[in-house]
């Protein structure tokens, strides 16, 4: 937990932040819209701005020593606390709650009171963040590498402004009524739809393709962090200004008139940009509610909609792996259902810069919408280049170009073709791929793809000491098997004493990374009708998913009479897609000797790294032909033997159905593997929550001993 100092960085002194800006006052007038979630590149002031945010928010009344912030003049009857309701009040500054991302869900929801239950036996409650941000900003960095538990958890508080907590003989219900902000990075990861959608706004910034505004952020920054103090000073007037505009928003909320014509809008747009769900069309009605009060006014207008669908929509759009791109555009849309422009003279006048209130130079525009660099901020020597104060509402228009190929021209190599097949065949664009996992729990390395038992995960049970599923003590489990021992025995008021049969391990569920090796037939049935494409467009797309969810990956392809390791295990994902837009195609199918090295590759990684299972992801159209009449059983005999050692696999049949008929060998395949069998149309899924898991096995079964299988 932090709270405001002179060394936070003025928020009116970021520059160019306008859309991100605008986000934060929006959920500080009207908390009940739902959060911010703010991506973006690497160094681009989005910590800083989220950090300044408090320095503008009022103070906050509360009762003295109420740890749940509760406000003196409506109380929350269910608070922990409410015996302490008369003791009077205080004042203080709004808190900024920040979350690591390494924090427990003890830490975050509360935990039992070890302190008190030790000393005098009494079953108490210690509160968490959740409490500590009540009435105040709850901050989550990286929010996308968060457990999905614990982003779930902040979520429903923050939609419902409490908490309940319901564990280890603890029942509590409390207040938690905080400005939910997130930030990531989306390189590394996206938050799974279901947690999207649950944001209330959402906004992307990058940093400014501008050198006057670039330049402008490093004068400032460095102005900052020569004299934090005299920076500070000279945005004294314009915090103030903007503390007042936020405190008049606030008062104005609860008059502002909402007719059925701005419903009938909003419901019009939300249909028209294919939205899922009612949350979108409420987030929208609230923001632009707020807006109008943001902006002075006490009736929503049609700009105060064309505003809040921008912040609320655009992340809700549904999006299928499938689409052509021939989607509608939310300015079209809203062009169309709000045909007249906002009245420009209806936007209230932003405070002047500080040092400057004559600007000489002319103001630039900024292609990207303006988002600085990191902090954001140095002193203006002269106007600067954007507006020094959040936004108005006025939306920046999005520039970006057409990102190159970073293969360049030369995607392919020049290693020959096999005998009647065809040099590499570049993928297509990658898609969202259903997620693969693997079907029981393990004990990898961290990672975000499977299911595993962790030192940091989400606490589960509490085990006996001998347990090898434990991950350390279990001081909860420690204390209450050893009240439960000596409660007969034992006076009130008693230390409680623990012996060291009372000690409990705790059992943690979190996600591990695994090595996912992609067995790809190259064969020249699989470069017919550019089926092969196809083929490596999923390949690209299951790398992706790997890279973000931590896994290593190898790539082995077999064609010809032969495999080839076309890349070891690496956590190189972009080398693996580099070199798979290489792979030529044409030959046989050796398929018995792809499944024995993908084996061997498989055995001799899990003797460096015993941790990290394995998943095998075999496309092919089962079609073996290398090895005549024998090919396919020796291929069902090579499957069955990798199955018995307990490797988990997902066949992904890409065989092309002639005159509507299919031979099924990839599924036949899949039946001999124990795997998984999709077809290669299945591997792009809408909800990634759709997962691939195996139907057979119990237990760990990659503990089981390796046999030959050959």
């Amino acid at each position: 937990m932090s709270t405001v100092t002179a060394q936070t960085f003025p928020f009116s002194a970021v520059v160019g932040m306008d859309d991100m800006g605008l986000a934060l006052c929006l959920s500080a007038v009207s908390p009940a819209i739902g959060g911010v979630l703010v991506r973006g590149e690497k160094g681009t002031a989005k910590s800083t701005m989220v950090r300044a945010l408090a320095s503008v928010l009022p103070p906050v009344s509360v009762v003295a020593g109420d740890r749940f912030s509760c406000d003196p003049g409506a109380p929350d009857p269910d608070c922990p606390d409410a015996a302490r309701h008369g003791d009077g009040s205080v004042t203080r500054p709004v808190r900024l709650v920040e979350l690591p991302v390494g924090a427990s869900e003890d830490r975050v929801v509360g935990s039992l009171h070890l302190d008190r239950l030790l000393s005098s036996g009494q079953v108490a409650f210690d509160p968490g963040l959740l409490a500590q941000a009540h009435r105040g900003v709850l901050y989550v960095d990286e929010v996308n590498l968060l457990p999905d538990h614990l982003v779930d958890t902040l979520l429903d508080s923050a939609a419902m402004g409490r908490a309940r907590i319901e564990r280890e003989g603890v029942s509590v219900t409390h207040a938690a009524r905080f400005v939910l902000v997130g930030t990531m990075n989306p390189e590394e990861g996206e938050l799974r739809p279901q947690l999207l959608d649950r944001f209330g706004l959402a906004v992307d910034v990058t940093a400014s393709r501008d050198p006057r505004v670039r330049v402008e952020v490093v004068r400032r920054r460095m102005a900052y962090e020569d004299s934090p103090a005299t920076f500070q000073s000279a945005y004294a007037d314009a915090e103030a200004a903007l503390a007042s505009q936020i405190v008049a928003a606030q008062s104005l909320l609860g008059r502002v008139r909402f007719g059925d014509d701005a419903i009938e809008r909003i419901a019009a747009i939300c249909a028209a940009f294919d939205v899922d769900g009612m949350r979108g069309d409420l987030v929208t009605a609230r923001t632009a509610v707020a807006h109008a009060a943001w902006c002075g006014r006490d009736a929503v207008s049609d700009e105060d909609i064309r505003v809040a669908a921008r912040l609320a929509l655009p992340h809700r759009k549904r999006r299928n792996p499938f689409d052509d791109g021939a989607e509608h555009d939310l300015e079209d849309i809203l062009d169309d259902t709000l045909p007249e422009q906002p009245d420009q003279s209806e936007r209230p006048e932003p405070p002047e810069d500080p040092e400057d209130p004559e600007p000489t130079d002319p103001e630039p525009t900024d292609p990207d919408g303006g988002p600085s660099g990191d902090g954001g901020s140095t002193p203006p020597t002269g106007q600067p280049p954007t507006d020094t104060t959040p936004p108005t509402g006025q939306s920046p228009t999005d520039a970006s170009t057409e990102a190159e190929d970073p293969q360049g021209d030369n995607h392919t190599s020049g290693a020959p073709a096999l005998p009647g097949g065809t040099a590499g065949e570049r993928a297509g664009s990658a898609y969202k791929a259903r997620l693969l996992t693997l079907p029981t729990a393990g004990t990898g390395v961290a990672g975000r793809r499977s299911t595993a038992d962790t030192a940091t995960g989400r606490h589960v049970r509490a085990v006996a000491p001998d347990d090898p599923r434990g991950q350390g003590i279990s001081l909860t489990g420690t204390v209450l098997r050893a009240a439960s021992r000596v409660v007969s025995g034992r006076a009130a008021g008693d230390p409680l004493g623990v012996h060291p049969g009372d000690l409990c391990r705790s059992v943690r569920r979190g996600k591990e990374g695994n090595l996912v090796v992609f067995v790809v037939d190259t064969s020249g049935s699989m470069g017919a009708r550019q089926r092969i494409r196809e083929v490596k467009t999923a390949c690209v797309s299951l790398l992706l998913d790997a890279y973000q969810r931590r896994d290593k990956v190898a790539v082995l392809t077999f064609a010809g009479q032969r495999a080839d390791l076309v890349l070891p295990p690496t956590t190189s994902v972009e080398l693996a897609e580099r070199l798979l837009a290489r792979v030529p195609t044409g030959g046989r199918t050796p398929l018995a000797e792809g499944l024995t090295a993908a084996y061997e590759l498989v055995r001799r990684e899990r003797a460096k790294d015993p941790h990290r299972r394995a998943l095998l992801v075999v496309l092919t159209d089962g079609r073996a032909s290398s090895g005549g009449r024998q090919a396919i059983p020796r291929a069902h005999r090579v499957a069955a033997g990798i199955a018995h050692t307990g490797i988990a696999s997902v066949v992904v049949d890409c065989e092309e159905a002639r005159a509507g008929f299919r031979l099924g060998l990839a599924r036949d395949l899949a039946r001999h593997l124990r795997a998984e069998h999709l077809e290669l149309r299945q591997l792009a899924a809408e909800q990634l929550s759709g997962a691939i898991r195996q139907r057979t096995g119990a237990g760990s079964a990659e503990t089981r001993t390796p046999r030959s299988v050959a």
